[in-house]
């Protein structure tokens, strides 16, 4: 039966550039959303930038321009991710849109209409120089569980802790360092504790879709029941209204009142798919589809692909927004874990993180990190692990040593003994092989079971191998009697080939679409249907696919090349732009004393530098003085630590600051490194200005 379904990822917040997490969510959904495309049913992938709150709205202040500015920036900034990691989303939008608006006044309005939304005055720490009332991650203080400093205002890093900003010790406003106030103010809930929200999610979370499959995965159905607890007094009123200034949508008859974003972000997937509706793009079988009527109809279904974080948006607030104003549920909620690196959490300000970007920069096959991660991937809420000796040897043992090692192989006997063409035996069973393997893979990945998909790609790769070396081509070729035998044998090889280009076509699309239309001679991509027919002819096999090299990793890990300095003046370098006092302050220069040194194998240009900052703790810092120093001269030191720098992740470790160094200009010329000696009764921890 032909389904109708309206796919998506998690709206990314649009104050920053995509992280491979969202990266790695959209090649999962991608693959999925291709696969039920290439069976031949209806199906739209949309999604859209989430654009408003607080902190667009000063970061888009912080670089002078308008937050609608900003967001557009960020949005035309995201493309070159998605198509360089050939993510093919139907349609890309925005929160901050005429669509967006008009849906959230109309289910707030419904929502209202039906006794959902009730106001109450409730204290929130306020900023007295900014003039605003501030985010959770605009509050810094002590935590107030484990002592630790500069920790935000809802969960502490170091010990994981939560609370509430209010318990914080000795907060802080991030934006101008003023100790917050508490003030009252009147904000609009979401009456999520009412006894009609809580039995329909009693009941929507335990239900099954329209294919008899649980709704929810286990792991986020336990955590739903958690969360609703005896009687659903586990549930809390939700906090749907923000207070000015503040970049979004105004609540109506409430002057000075803004939607939270978290309200009109969901609204974000049917926004975009209605822009994408009234653009004229939806059409099936040449038929133009209206927004309302495709969304109303009863066999059209909501599937939501999201990380592990964002479970209670999605799982309660979103499905009961939607059900209490009058609409159409979600029917499944696909949740995946977050990815790690060589089993660390990936984190920006913790220097823990693969750029994107930078893995496209150094010449890496995105395809690479496509198969890698559904290698990886499967229907539980698990975590999953970029090991980077890992990765290079499952691409190039499974991609190129079975996959493509198939076609390299088979395609050389086939072009030069029967000018291409192909030509079967026993037809039947090599039909009833293919139909075997392509509907376990179907299966696997309809399941979202990804890694076994692949697994099974692979079995299948390895017996065709197997087969194919079990003949010994390279003889028959050599005895023109059996010349046959050798166009069956090396005709089968690459009619598994392609069964196996099919079943990689939604992992492997570029790759998979050079096979199908330049090596068997289509007109088209691949459809599901290809893998029950057998090829007749090829054409000369090209390169498809390279290994991955241990440098590019290497290079992938490493910081990227500073840019060209400015022509240098007599006796130095150019003077850099000028830059402003308030620029000059987000640097914290610190004294940091080094209580250890060591050389770092591998390495021609570091020393590893231990130091104590006056943080109670230590940081480990890689600096490239070991021309200069000795790392026994440099124990007991001290020296000027850049200490909010963003650690690094590098392919020896993490480096957490940076100290100073003096160097002439043309270090050529005038050799040396002098590292920043502070006058003697400075101590660890004192800050630099």
């Amino acid at each position: 039966m032909k389904r109708r379904l309206f796919v998506t990822t998690a709206l990314p917040y649009a104050n920053g550039r995509p992280h491979i997490g969202h990266i790695m969510e959209y090649i999962q959904a991608d693959i999925w959303v291709r696969f039920q495309k290439m069976r031949g049913h209806e199906v739209y992938f949309v999604c859209a930038e989430d654009a408003h709150g607080a902190p667009i709205m000063i970061a888009a202040e912080s670089a002078g321009k308008t937050p609608r500015q900003f967001i557009d920036e960020m949005r035309d900034a995201r493309q070159q991710y998605l198509d360089g990691f050939n993510i093919a989303f139907d349609h890309w939008h925005t929160t901050d849109s005429p669509e967006n608006v008009e849906l959230s006044l109309s289910i707030y309005s419904a929502l209202k209409a039906n006794d959902f939304i009730s106001t109450r005055t409730i204290e929130q720490f306020f900023d007295p120089v900014k003039g605003m009332f501030l985010p959770d991650r605009y509050i810094k203080g002590t935590c107030p569980v484990c002592g630790a400093k500069d920790q935000y205002g809802d969960n502490c890093e170091v010990c994981g802790s939560t609370y509430a900003p209010t318990d914080l010790i000795d907060p802080y406003s991030v934006l101008t360092g003023a100790r917050p106030e508490l003030k009252s103010s009147e904000h609009f809930f979401f009456r999520l504790s009412d006894p009609r929200c809580v039995n329909f999610l009693r009941e929507w979370t335990t239900q099954t879709n329209r294919h008899g499959e649980p709704r929810l995965q286990p792991e986020v159905y336990a955590k739903t029941q958690e969360w609703l607890g005896t009687a659903g007094k586990g549930l809390a009123d939700w906090d749907i209204s923000r207070d000015a200034p503040y970049f979004g949508i105004p609540i109506p008859d409430a002057p000075g009142k803004y939607f939270y974003t978290w309200f009109d972000a969901p609204i974000g997937y049917l926004a975009s798919l209605n822009a994408y509706f009234d653009q004229g793009k939806a059409r099936a079988n040449g038929e133009l589809r209206s927004f309302d009527e495709f969304l109303a109809a009863d066999d059209v279904e909501q599937i939501h692909f999201i990380g592990k974080d964002i479970i209670y948006f999605h799982t309660l607030f979103w499905p009961a927004m939607l059900k209490s104003s009058g609409r159409k549920v979600p029917d499944s909620i696909y949740v995946h874990g977050f990815l790690t690196l060589n089993a660390e959490k990936l984190s920006k300000s913790r220097g823990i993180s693969i750029d994107p970007l930078r893995y496209l920069e150094v010449g890496m096959n995105p395809e690479w990190f496509r198969y890698f991660v559904a290698a990886k991937l499967n229907g539980r809420v698990e975590d999953i692990d970029f090991n980077p000796d890992d990765f290079m040897l499952r691409v190039n043992s499974d991609l190129i040593g079975k996959y493509v090692n198939i076609a390299s192989r088979a395609a050389s006997f086939i072009g030069k003994h029967f000018d291409g063409q192909l030509a079967y035996r026993d037809e039947r069973s090599l039909l009833d092989a293919a139909r075997a393997t392509s509907t376990l893979v179907a299966e696997a990945i309809e399941a979202r079971e990804f890694g076994k998909a692949l697994r099974d790609v692979m079995a299948a790769a390895d017996r065709i191998n197997e087969a194919f070396d079990a003949a010994e081509p390279w003889k028959l070729a050599k005895e023109p009697a059996r010349h046959a035998d050798l166009q069956h044998i090396c005709s089968s090889a690459l009619h598994g080939f392609k069964v196996l280009s099919v079943c990689l076509a939604p992992v492997l699309p570029a790759t998979a679409q050079r096979i199908a239309r330049e090596f068997f001679g289509l007109d088209r991509d691949f459809v599901w249907s290809d893998a029950d027919s057998l090829p007749l002819h090829i054409t000369p096999y090209k390169h498809l696919m390279t290994r991955v090299d241990a440098k590019q990793l290497d290079a992938l890990f490493e910081s990227p090349a500073a840019p060209a300095e400015a022509p240098p003046l007599p006796g130095g370098v150019a003077i850099s732009d000028a830059i402003t006092i308030d620029e000059f302050s987000k640097i914290d220069f610190r004294i940091a004393k080094i209580v250890d040194a060591g050389y770092v194998e591998g390495s021609d240009k570091l020393l590893r530098l231990t130091l104590d900052a006056g943080e109670g703790r230590h940081r480990n810092v890689f600096s490239g003085i070991k021309s200069a120093y000795a790392p026994e001269d440099l124990v007991g030191k001290l020296t000027v630590l850049v200490a909010n720098l963003a650690p690094r992740k590098m392919k020896f470790g993490v480096s957490e600051g940076m100290v100073l160094a003096a160097s002439h200009g043309d270090e050529k010329q005038h050799p040396g490194i002098y590292l920043l000696d502070p006058h003697t009764g400075a101590q660890p921890g004192m800050r630099v200005k």
